[in-house]
């Protein structure tokens, strides 16, 4: 959570890195997805770098292939690293955060768009920033850890309130909905409306909510860390080797990045959530949407997750870092498949994230039959701009198609859906097999708003289905 980098801006970085062989030195990561070169890899990876403990999980086709710990999980006793052993998984605690609010929101609990105010009154321009504004990153409000290391303020204990009312009670760093600006401030702020709402803490809410029902018995919040389940976390300054880093003090961290987790329960929460196991459709969405700031731009970033197109492909994404660990989550819903890698030591998996996530992009989405005629993204394009123009070619839909596509449905959508105008930007969302057909879900820009298509085809490129949804 202290990194500045966001976490999209990480993983570009560490996908650029990834092709840069020079910089890697002889040791070159794999070139397509094998399991023992990966396995191989790590294993030299910790050997030449020096790196204390690594803990990585893989998900492929919604299954958990490969696990495995490497290295120390305390340089002091030189006890290993185990599939099981909890690592700070930072700011990737932020999905959590939010998918509590989302929840208490789907019980009519709270709003999303209620006002700060509404809970905290003194805060400033309460009146003016949403609980969604917070989720987003678009509040306003300076990010209290901003820095790379444990400052003098962080060794002393302090209260979440105090600290909310030391950082948001101040001036902001910009008007509301102007700007994307990551701050661990505003999920400090959401853990304690969970908290004003529930009646419950954090902690607690957590557990009966989500960790006990998904089955992550391996997850804790602010743990005691004295026991061998858990990694101890590490530094390196100037080319020095690792040395034991001193935790922040209690109230520092909390619901912005106070989870200890496995790469194993990890990969479990991602299956949940883009599985539907954990929020409500609509909930979801939400969730995994980019937000529209005040000038009509779009950040990449939902509701504590990383959110951007790759290869056609949403990936969903987030890094995570507090005093002595770094932890990476990436998912893509379109195949479910994920990489999870947790690290105690500071940056150090360096660029293997990046790396090894790049093999699992290059992996084909299973069972989508070969469409012959467009891609998909081209002719979801052409059929909405056939709907606006009233002129569809019928010879590319299906018998069935035809007869449901009434030129009286088609004049309806036409008058409609015209005011949209010309489409700017085609994004594939997910894609997948039923019944024999490729099923795509495309999100539509337009100068304004967004639209969302659902479309089905036979192998032969016959479309037998084409909706189009509000977003």
């Amino acid at each position: 959570m202290k990194s500045h980098l966001t976490p999209l801006l990480c993983l570009v970085i560490c996908l650029f890195t990834s092709l840069s062989p020079a910089a890697q030195g002889s040791l070159q990561p794999p070139d397509s997805f094998d399991l023992n070169a990966i396995d191989t890899y790590l294993t030299e990876y910790l050997r030449t770098k020096n790196v204390p403990g690594l803990s990585i999980a893989i998900v492929r086709n919604g299954e958990l292939v490969f696990t495995k710990g490497y290295g120390q999980r305390s340089l002091e006793d030189g006890q290993p690293v185990q599939t099981d052993t909890l690592f700070a998984i930072g700011s990737i605690t932020k999905q959590f955060t939010c998918a509590l609010v989302l929840m208490l929101a789907e019980e009519g609990k709270l709003s999303v768009q209620d006002k700060v105010a509404k809970y905290f009154p003194d805060l400033t321009r309460a009146n003016d920033i949403t609980l969604l504004d917070l989720m987003n990153n678009v509040s306003g409000y300076p990010d209290y850890y901003p820095l790379d290391f444990v400052d003098r303020r962080m060794r002393r204990e302090i209260s979440p309130d105090d600290l909310l009312h030391r950082y948001a009670g101040d001036k902001l760093d910009f008007e509301p909905g102007s700007r994307y600006s990551y701050s661990n401030t505003g999920f400090i702020l959401l853990g304690r409306v969970v908290e004003k709402v529930s009646g419950e803490s954090f902690g607690d809410l957590l557990s009966r909510r989500i960790l006990k029902p998904l089955g992550m018995n391996h997850t804790l919040y602010e743990p005691d860390v004295s026991d061998k389940r858990f990694a101890r976390g590490y530094t390196i300054f100037a080319l020095s080797g690792p040395e034991y880093t001193t935790p922040e003090a209690k109230g520092w961290i909390g619901a912005a990045g106070g989870i200890y987790s496995t790469p194993s329960d990890l990969a479990n929460w991602d299956l949940a959530l883009i599985g539907g196991k954990v929020l409500k459709p609509e909930s979801y969405e939400l969730m995994t949407k980019p937000r529209k700031l005040n000038d009509g731009k779009f950040t990449e970033y939902g509701c504590g997750l990383g959110v951007r197109m790759q290869g056609g492909r949403q990936i969903l994404a987030h890094n995570g870092a507090v005093s002595g660990f770094v932890a990476y989550n990436a998912t893509v819903p379109s195949t479910r498949s994920a990489l999870i890698v947790m690290c105690n030591q500071d940056g150090g998996y360096g660029a293997v994230p990046g790396q090894i996530f790049s093999l699992l992009l290059k992996e084909p989405v299973p069972n989508i039959p070969k469409i012959a005629g467009l891609p998909a993204a081209d002719m979801a394009k052409k059929m909405f701009t056939s709907y606006q123009k009233r002129r569809v070619n019928r010879d590319e839909l299906s018998e069935e198609f035809n007869l449901y596509l009434t030129d009286e449905k088609l004049a309806g959508a036409a008058k409609r859906l015209k005011g949209y105008g010309t489409v700017r930007k085609v994004e594939v969302l997910t894609s997948h097999e039923r019944g024999g057909m490729e099923v795509t879900t495309t999100r539509l820009t337009f100068r304004k708003g967004t639209l969302r298509t659902l479309m089905y085809r036979m192998p032969d490129g016959k479309i037998e289905q084409f909706f189009v949804y509000p977003e």
